[in-house]
């Protein structure tokens, strides 16, 4: 079976019925297999490590928490570990396995990028597309799919995909996309800054008075949604399902203490404001 990619990264193969992933590190190649229990599943076999070869493949720093990512893979073994490896690189991700639950849950939640499989069971990627198009939906959508011809290239970019990355694939190569894709959209310009505060969003740096901030990749999610905001009131629901994911407890105080360190460490004078019964502004 051949090796694809050359760079730090992960690549899917197909060889007959098998798919495999494939660390570009020259790791051990581990098996994705459908389980003979329940034909639907799909699991991973020959895999002692596969999450530190996820973790590996993830490309540096996790910096990507304000993008949120639907990961539609019907696959449900690669779609985990999809979905793992995009959230060690920092994105705030939610995964399911057909074209139903796709829309369902762009019904609900604003993704930022949806990484749509064309083939899926249901109701076929290629609907959910023109469905999200016609909707007017704000998502960008990149298919990853192993029809990777130039005709359906063409086809899903007709279709109203704003990206298409055939397998097998380079795991770097889905970041780097994914971040591209992330940072489109009218009206969202790569530096914003508020009196002496300075905000990059391409390069998630912030600096006050010209000192460099450090701050976590929440952190930094919650000021980026606060400057967007452009001094409207973001309220603890919009700053949990901007910044965090499905899994996040809506009764918890994490946004709270997450605001809490915020201001600690963008310090004096104070620039973020609790109001009261809406949320908090800039």
């Amino acid at each position: 079976m051949p090796s694809f990619g050359a760079g730090p990264g992960l690549c899917l193969a197909a060889d007959g019925q098998r798919y495999w992933l494939l660390p570009d590190s020259g790791a051990a190649p581990f098996e994705v297999v459908r389980d003979a229990s329940a034909s639907p599943l799909w699991r991973v076999a020959h895999d002692t490590s596969r999450t530190a070869a996820v973790r590996r493949m993830s490309s540096g720093e996790a910096q990507n928490v304000h993008v949120r990512v639907l990961v539609v893979e019907d696959h449900v073994a690669l779609a985990n570990r999809i979905g793992e490896g995009l959230r060690d690189a920092g994105f705030a991700v939610d995964v399911v396995y057909d074209g139903a639950a796709a829309l369902e849950s762009t019904a609900s939640t604003d993704y930022d990028v949806v990484v749509l499989d064309r083939d899926l069971p249901a109701v076929h990627g290629d609907r959910v597309c023109r469905q999200l198009v016609r909707d007017g939906s704000s998502s960008r959508i990149l298919m990853l799919t192993a029809a990777a011809d130039v005709e359906d290239r063409v086809d899903g970019l007709e279709l109203g995909a704003d990206d298409y990355l055939g397998k097998p694939f380079a795991f770097g190569e889905l970041i780097a996309r994914i971040r591209a894709l992330g940072r489109r959209g009218p009206g969202s310009p790569a530096v914003v800054q508020r009196g002496d505060l300075v905000v990059d969003r391409a390069r998630h740096r912030a600096s006050r008075a010209g000192v460099p901030l450090t701050l976590t990749r929440k952190e930094f999610g919650v000021l980026e949604c606060l400057v967007a905001a452009d001094g409207a009131a973001v309220s603890a629901e919009e700053l949990l399902e901007h910044v965090w994911d499905a899994y996040a407890d809506p009764f918890s105080n994490t946004v709270a203490v997450t605001v809490g360190r915020l201001r600690r460490k963008l310090g004096d004078p104070p620039l973020v404001e609790t109001v009261t019964g809406v949320g908090y502004r800039l």
